[in-house]
């Protein structure tokens, strides 16, 4: 597709999971609400899981989704190389209903796939009749005499609804930069989670990739083996390690399926929610060089995320352990590549921030891509961006033409989707007002002043760190039973204490502290962000001691709720 035949600009503004794209172009158009016991927003694990387990337990309940289709940030992620790092049988809901007659293609499943299991579970649970797509909600006001939430989509729909239940997840709205001069850019200039449906024809083209986070390492090793010239835009270096992909045959997979019930019950036991995927009970210097050496060569084998979260405990805590463990990475990374200076930039001598503590992509190829004559790399630190020109990037080193250019530049992460929905709560605060001075919640997934409004995989909960379909169906299930305490108690509302509220913030703050993480400018803090405040944004507690509270919440009559 030559550049022209598209909109210049492609996902400047736009919406993943039920979020406003503008509010401007709202459609004025009125209707009557819709009178319901819960709305949902989003179509991805979260929103389809609560949407079944909803109406199992009698509720009426309806989805709004933005995009057109199920899949959450799976039905925006189209660009050439997407697909998740978390091993398939692992990625998706425990229901036997579901993975009893699914197999998976791959160990690693691409986006397409990803959206055909989004589709199947759609037609199992038969969840097309109560789903509304191609809208976003631009409005939630709580209605204090009436109990309820009163809801809006730019399409002219309301909704009354007893509960608002937005399951935006932490990717659902994007970021680009905002670069001098991006206006006049001839070519396209897109985000890569609005790629074309029609898909965009690299062959032959010139391709900048602005980011080296997971999608933009994705990008790189795919669009290099078909670009004319590509340049990859680097601010700080990523730190990715093999993924080890294996194609099935059939009905074949990784795990017998006679094994699937314990795998999916090993998750709730494993930090991250992936089962099998634990620290080590030691910490790195409680083992001699060589045995360290022989644990990061088992992780590293393993193609997954097992040198993240797999080895010693203290590899995100003690920087001496993190050391070893980056100069180990460092050691196998190097040799992949050619030139010194690329190989300087791409893997430093000196680590530019601790392993770990930006998410670690894995990758098939992207270091051995920048040994193609016909791909660059650019350091912004060395060479900065000065402006986008008719034809292309300049920086201060020199000129470069492009036909696309990628912004592989993230998402306004955790808070980005909820900051952004109109969401009004009591005494006519607003969500960005509620944390203004930082967030504010409650076992991240409610926050005070907000009556029965719950956000699974949101601010302050494990999200980022947990397994998205483990935790989708955990804090759901924690949500529903919630709602039936209360029908059950006839009470009309329920919100987050303010002690609560404080007691977790602390929690998670001294976590925080207590790790490397803080040390880094990333998305789980916030940094990626101009103006964002600098916090971190999850739950490091791991899913195991995350699901220990929140169980003991509920077993004390939902301990740090008010209930009305």
């Amino acid at each position: 597709m030559p550049a022209g035949s598209v909109p210049a600009v492609i996902g400047a503004h736009g919406a993943v999971n039920g979020l406003s794209p503008n509010a401007d172009q709202v459609d004025q158009s009125t209707s009557e609400p819709v009178i319901l016991d819960a709305l949902v927003v989003g179509a991805g694990f979260a929103g389809v899981h609560l949407l079944k387990k909803l109406r199992d337990e009698g509720y009426s309940a309806k989805l709004v989704e933005a995009g057109s289709d199920y899949g959450g940030v799976w039905y925006w992620n189209r660009y050439p190389g997407a697909r998740v790092d978390i091993p398939g049988q692992q990625y998706q809901l425990a229901d036997p209903a579901l993975w009893t007659d699914w197999s998976w293609k791959q160990r690693f499943p691409g986006s397409a796939e990803l959206r055909a299991y989004f589709a199947y579970v759609a037609e199992k649970y038969d969840l097309r009749k109560d789903s509304l797509f191609d809208q976003s909600i631009i409005s939630a006001v709580w209605q204090s005499t009436e109990q309820r939430w009163l809801i809006c989509t730019d399409k002219g729909m309301t909704f009354k609804a007893k509960f608002f239940l937005p399951c935006v997840g932490f990717s659902a709205k994007r970021y680009m930069p905002d670069w001098k001069g991006v206006e006049k850019f001839k070519g396209v200039w897109m985000h890569p989670s609005h790629w074309p449906k029609e898909d965009l024809d690299e062959d032959g083209k010139r391709v900048a990739i602005i980011g080296t986070g997971a999608t933009g390492v994705q990008l790189v090793q795919q669009i290099s083996q078909k670009a004319k010239e590509l340049v990859a835009f680097q601010r700080t270096p990523a730190i990715a390690t093999p993924m080890v992909q294996v194609d099935f045959k059939g009905t074949e997979q990784s795990i017998p399926r006679d094994q699937y019930a314990a795998s999916f019950a090993a998750r709730e036991v494993s930090f991250s929610g992936v089962a099998g995927l634990n620290f080590l009970p030691k910490a790195a210097f409680d083992h001699t060089p060589e045995q360290r050496k022989e644990v990061y060569e088992r992780a590293w084998e393993e193609g997954d995320f097992t040198l993240w979260l797999g080895t010693y405990y203290d590899t995100l805590f003690s920087p001496d352990a993190n050391t070893e463990a980056y100069n180990f990475w460092r050691g196998k990374t190097r040799p992949r590549i050619d030139d010194p200076r690329k190989k300087n930039l791409l893997a430093p001598m000196v680590k530019a921030h601790s392993l770990g503590v930006k998410r670690m992509p894995l990758e098939q190829g992207y270091y051995v891509a920048f040994n193609q004559p016909n791909v660059h790399l650019v350091d912004t630190n060395e060479t900065p961006v000065v402006e986008v020109t008719e034809c292309g990037i300049n920086t201060t080193e020199r000129a470069w033409d492009f036909d696309f250019v990628i912004c592989a530049t993230g998402y306004d992460a955790i808070t980005g989707g909820l900051l952004h929905m109109g969401i009004c709560g009591e005494q006519g605060v607003t969500v960005p007002q509620k944390w203004e001075s930082g967030v504010k919640t409650s076992m991240g997934m409610a926050t005070g002043g907000f009556p029965n409004m719950f956000f699974p995989h949101g601010p302050q909960g494990p999200t980022a760190f947990c397994n998205g379909p483990m935790c989708a169906e955990m804090q759901g299930n924690w949500i529903v039973n919630l709602m039936s305490y209360m029908r059950a108690n006839g009470a009309g509302s329920v919100q987050a204490s303010k002690e609560s509220e404080e007691q977790w913030a602390v929690e998670v703050s001294a976590l925080a502290n207590a790790s490397l993480l803080p040390g880094a400018k990333s998305w789980y803090m916030g940094a990626n962000i101009p103006g964002k405040r600098r916090e971190l944004l999850v739950y490091l507690g791991g899913v195991p001691e995350y699901y220990k509270r929140a169980n003991a919440c509920a077993d004390k009559g939902y301990e740090g709720f008010e209930f009305q």
